[in-house]
C-alpha cells in the first residue's frame, strides 16, 4: 500500500513538472530502493517518460536511498531538502545525483489542482490565503516563543541571557575557589583539634 502511495504521488508531482521528467529520462530502466525502516522498502524503477514504475526483483537495485520514517516529518517544518540532507544514497552516483535533485527540488503545484476543483480565481485566492495565514502562524510562533524567552530570562530568571553567562560563570568560578579555600580552611583546622 505504502509502495502504491509513494509512487502516485511521485507521479502526480513529476507530472506538474516536465524538467524533473526530463531529468530523470536519461536514467530510464534503472531501478532504485526507497528504504524506510521500520515501515519497509519501495521498490522502483524509471519509466521512458521520465515517471516512476512499479519494480519487483530479487536483484540489488542500481540505488539505494535510505532514510527513517521519523524523519519525514522534519519535511512538513523545513521542506523536502531538509529531509534529503539526512538521507544517505548508495549506489550508481549519476542516477543517485539525478534522483536526490529531483526529490530536493520537486515541489506541489497546489493551486493547479485546486484550479481543476474550484477554478483559477478561487485558487489563487485560496492558495494566497493559506500562505498568509502560514506566515502569520509562523510569526505568532516566533514571537510567543520571544515572548516566553524574554519572561524566563527577565521575568521569572530560570534561564541566563546570553549577555550575562560570562559573569556568570565568572561568579561560579569564584565561589568554586572561595568553597575550595574554605574547604583547605576546613581540614587545618581538623588537623589542629
Amino acid at each position: 500500500m505504502i509502495d502504491s502511495l509513494f509512487l502516485s504521488a511521485s507521479n502526480h508531482l513529476l507530472a506538474q513538472s516536465g524538467w524533473a521528467r526530463k531529468r530523470l529520462q536519461p536514467h530510464a530502466g534503472r531501478t532504485a530502493r526507497l528504504d524506510l525502516p521500520p515501515v519497509g522498502a519501495i521498490d522502483f524503477s524509471i519509466s521512458s517518460d521520465g515517471h516512476l514504475a512499479q519494480w519487483t526483483s530479487d536483484e540489488s537495485p542500481d540505488v539505494l536511498l535510505r532514510l527513517t520514517v521519523g524523519q519525514l516529518p522534519q519535511a512538513l517544518t523545513e521542506g523536502m531538502e531538509a529531509v534529503m540532507r539526512q538521507v544517505r544514497i548508495e549506489g550508481n552516483a549519476e542516477f543517485a545525483d539525478a534522483l536526490g535533485f529531483v526529490f530536493r527540488h520537486l515541489r506541489w503545484d497546489l493551486e493547479e489542482d485546486l484550479s481543476r476543483v474550484v477554478g483559477d480565481i478561487a485558487a489563487h485566492r485560496l492558495v494566497e490565503t493559506g500562505r498568509q495565514l502560514s506566515e502569520q502562524g509562523r510569526r505568532a510562533i516566533s514571537n510567543a516563543s520571544g515572548n516566553l524567552i524574554e519572561y524566563l530570562v527577565e521575568e521569572e530568571p530560570l534561564l541566563v541571557s546570553r549577555t550575562a553567562l560570562p559573569a556568570f560563570a565568572s561568579e561560579i568560578a569564584e565561589l568554586r575557589d572561595a568553597v575550595a579555600r574554605l574547604d583547605k580552611h576546613v581540614e587545618r583546622v581538623a588537623r589542629r583539634c
